[in-house]
C-alpha cells in the first residue's frame, strides 16, 4: 500500500489572530464532528529513548524521523489511539492503532510480551522498538483543540492551545496526574492537506507577519526535563 504523505503548515500566533482567523473558518469551513462545543481536549503519552533521539531529530531538523504517542480524547479512556508519525522532507503520515485501556496501562508499566501475539503491526514495531531501542513512555502533552474540517483538498486546520506537561509522569490513564503549563507555549494554527490547498483556505488563514514554524508541542513539553 502506498504511503500518502500530507503537507502541514504551522504557524505560531497570538489570540486576537485566533479569533480572526476563527470567524473566517466558521463561514466557510465545518467544524469537527467529533467536538464538543467547537473543541475537544487532548492528552498524549510520548515515547522516547534514554538518548531523547526523538527530541533531538525534532530539535535537529532531521529529514527522515518518527514519533510513537497514545492519545485519548476528553478525558475519554474507552477509545484510546497508538499512533506513530512519520516526517519526510517536511511532508508527514500517520499510522494508527487502537489500544484497550487496560493495553496502554500495560505498556505505560512496562508489561510488554503480549504486544507481539496482538496481531497489530504498529503495536508490533512499538514493541520491538521498546526492547531494540529503548523506548519508553517520557511525558504526557495536554491541550485544547479547535478543529475545522474543509472536505476539498481533505484540508484540516486546528487551533491548538493551553498545551500542558505532565513533567515526569507517564501513567497518562490516571486522572490525578498533575499536569502544568508547558513554559510560555503560543496558540499553535495548524493547517493539513493532502494534494492542494484550496485558496480559499489559504486566505482564510492568512496571518499578517506570521511566519511558519516547526514548533513541537512534546518539544515543548520537554522543557523541564
Amino acid at each position: 500500500m502506498e504511503v500518502q504523505y500530507r503537507h502541514e503548515w504551522k504557524h505560531e500566533i497570538r489570540y486576537v489572530d485566533l479569533l480572526a482567523i476563527r470567524q473566517r473558518l466558521r463561514a466557510v469551513a465545518e467544524s469537527d464532528p467529533h467536538a464538543v462545543n467547537g473543541k475537544y481536549f487532548i492528552r498524549s503519552l510520548y515515547f522516547d529513548n534514554l538518548d531523547d533521539k526523538a527530541l533531538r531529530e525534532k530539535v535537529d531538523g532531521v529529514n527522515l524521523r518518527e514519533k510513537f504517542r497514545i492519545r485519548y480524547y476528553n478525558r475519554d479512556p474507552s477509545v484510546i489511539h497508538l499512533e506513530k508519525k512519520s516526517k519526510r522532507s517536511g511532508l508527514g503520515t500517520k499510522y494508527s492503532a487502537l489500544l484497550s485501556a487496560e493495553e496502554a496501562q500495560k505498556i505505560v508499566d512496562g508489561e510488554l510480551d503480549w504486544m507481539m501475539d496482538s496481531g497489530r503491526p504498529l503495536v508490533q514495531e512499538l514493541y520491538c522498538k521498546m526492547r531494540c531501542q529503548g523506548l519508553r513512555p517520557k511525558t504526557i502533552v495536554d491541550y485544547t483543540r479547535e478543529p475545522f474540517i474543509y472536505r476539498p483538498g481533505n484540508v484540516r486546520v486546528t487551533f491548538d492551545y493551553d498545551i500542558r506537561t505532565g513533567l515526569s509522569c507517564t501513567d497518562f490513564l490516571d486522572p490525578d496526574c498533575v499536569t502544568v503549563p508547558a513554559g510560555d507555549a503560543p496558540i499553535l494554527l495548524e493547517v493539513k492537506w493532502d494534494a492542494y490547498l484550496p485558496s480559499i483556505i489559504r486566505d482564510a488563514v492568512q496571518t499578517p507577519g506570521r511566519r511558519e514554524t516547526a514548533f513541537s508541542k512534546y518539544a515543548q513539553c520537554r522543557i523541564y526535563g
